[in-house]
């Protein structure tokens, strides 16, 4: 099974799932923003140069996603430290 790192900053509301290795950098040369009316929201998507999908970016995630994922992830806010 694929381990997929979820990120979590509280105070931003803000949630990025990566779908790259950890101890892999890979920089987003391209970013698609969903249309935030069809997702009632604002969602990213990230590709790298080969254009493979290798984030997606949830902002108000609290509203988006499940909390238990909210939970599990790693927090980037002071809070959760």
């Amino acid at each position: 099974m694929a381990d997929v790192r979820v990120t979590y900053d509280k105070s931003a509301d803000a949630a990025y799932v990566a779908f790259t290795e950890p101890q892999v950098r890979v920089k987003a040369t391209h970013m698609y923003p969903c249309d935030p009316v069809d997702v009632d929201g604002m969602i990213n998507l990230d590709f790298d140069e080969h254009g493979h999908l290798i984030g997606i970016e949830v902002l108000a995630a609290s509203s988006k996603l499940p909390e238990y994922l909210l939970q599990s992830a790693e927090r980037l806010d002071t809070e959760g430290a």
